[in-house]
């Protein structure tokens, strides 16, 4: 059987950068950062003074105050995001095409600000005072439930968890349901609050975050002074869907999905395999898995956290996947802007590039003023650019060896 073709057909978005996917895509061509000074925790307690959180976000234009009382933050986004995606695609969901409408969305650490304040609770007034929902909003796998059940879709319904590659992987795993047939449409990308006290404790811990206290310059993948990366909170969710269904419904169409790697780099628990062998071959899947040579990408969005290892290790797995047309591909990193979403960074990163190819505007990797002599490519230096894209690739990979990209094309 010839594997189906699908598309994009909606976009929904809360992020650093606004609170939809629009504003959100306009601050990022803007050049502009939603990176600020700490606020959710306690910045004197640690080494790490900014991150890149949502502002005015508002849960009850979305959900009811208490049910919202009964979902993590994580979940908030989730929800949030994917009824502004499901409205974007002017999709309607009813008894009859239900079953057939899936939700895989996933998240790299779930409800770990629930978990935190449980714990308090627990130490301080025993058991019985924990939240008979405490289990329901820590896991990771209930931001697509709750999805499913908001929106009344009973189709496949699935939770991926790779750390960083979470939202890439959701939406390669969603691509593949609808490919093969067994949905036709899914709801898929990811979501992350992950701005605790403990998740900012860990990372400091293990030397991943920027110290630098300066907002404005604090995330910058391949400059020579990068220093770690800047945690982020929010959700990037799309909707897919098989081609001829969306065009029976008259849907507009953002760009095709073609293509999706996934590979781990059985290597180290942190640290990206030496020269991003594991990502390079990611990238390699996702060209071969799409039918689509080196040489027809014009633009990648890349995982560029502004570590020391990735953004050098990056560089070099596109140059191994590329050769000389890596010197003339267009590449930025969005978290210099957006600040590192983990688990949500894959979702918000595809519809950066969907929207790229859409409109033909490039967005910069900002705070790029003193380049890596190892990181030599074209990063798109803080200011956008207008470019015909015919076709682009987005990178994430994961703590734990976790490798996945997916291919777009112009849709024709």
């Amino acid at each position: 059987m010839e594997n189906r073709r699908v598309v994009v057909t909606g976009l929904g978005a809360v992020t650093p950068l606004g609170n939809d996917a629009e504003t959100s895509w306009q601050n990022a061509i803007a050049g502009v950062s939603g990176i600020g000074l700490m606020t959710r925790v306690n910045r004197d307690e640690y080494p790490a003074k900014v991150s890149a959180e949502l502002k005015d976000f508002n849960v009850e234009a979305f959900i009811e105050k208490k049910d919202a009382r009964k979902m993590d933050r994580f979940t908030h986004y989730a929800v949030a995001a994917s009824l502004m995606a499901v409205k974007d695609a002017g999709l309607e969901i009813n008894e009859k095409n239900a079953p057939r409408v899936g939700v895989w969305i996933g998240s790299g650490i779930g409800g770990m600000e629930t978990f935190e304040q449980q714990y308090e609770t627990f130490l301080n007034r025993g058991y019985r005072r924990v939240s008979p929902f405490f289990v329901p909003m820590i896991i990771p796998d209930m931001a697509a439930g709750q999805v499913s059940i908001t929106l009344g879709a009973k189709g496949f319904n699935s939770c991926t968890v790779t750390a960083c590659a979470t939202g890439t992987n959701s939406i390669g795993d969603a691509f593949k349901v609808i490919q093969r047939g067994d949905a036709d449409v899914m709801v898929s990308g990811g979501a992350e609050a992950p701005i605790t006290k403990m998740s900012v404790a860990g990372f400091c811990s293990n030397t991943a975050l920027s110290t630098n206290p300066d907002p404005a310059t604090a995330s910058r993948p391949f400059d020579i002074n990068r220093d770690g990366f800047v945690i982020g909170e929010g959700a990037g969710i799309v909707v897919l869907e098989e081609l001829e269904h969306a065009k029976a419904r008259g849907a507009k169409i953002y760009a095709e999905i073609v293509g999706y790697g996934a590979t781990g780099d059985a290597y180290h628990i942190t640290a990206p395999a030496p020269a991003g062998e594991g990502g390079a071959r990611a990238m390699k899947m996702a060209l071969e898995n799409g039918g689509l040579n080196p040489e027809e990408i014009d633009y990648i969005n890349a995982h560029g956290t502004s570590t020391e290892y990735n953004d050098k290790f990056e560089t070099l797995a596109i140059k191994e996947v590329f050769g000389d047309h890596a010197y003339k591909l267009a590449i930025s990193s969005t978290k210099s802007m957006t600040g590192h979403l983990l688990g949500a960074a894959g979702g918000v990163e595809a519809i950066f590039t969907v929207l790229a190819i859409n409109e033909g505007v490039l967005p910069p990797t900002i705070n790029l003023q003193n380049p890596d002599p190892e990181c030599d490519l074209d990063y798109i230096p803080n200011k956008a650019r207008t470019q015909e894209i015919t076709a682009a690739i987005s990178n994430s990979l994961g703590f734990g060896g976790h490798n996945a990209t997916l291919a777009f094309r112009k849709y024709e």
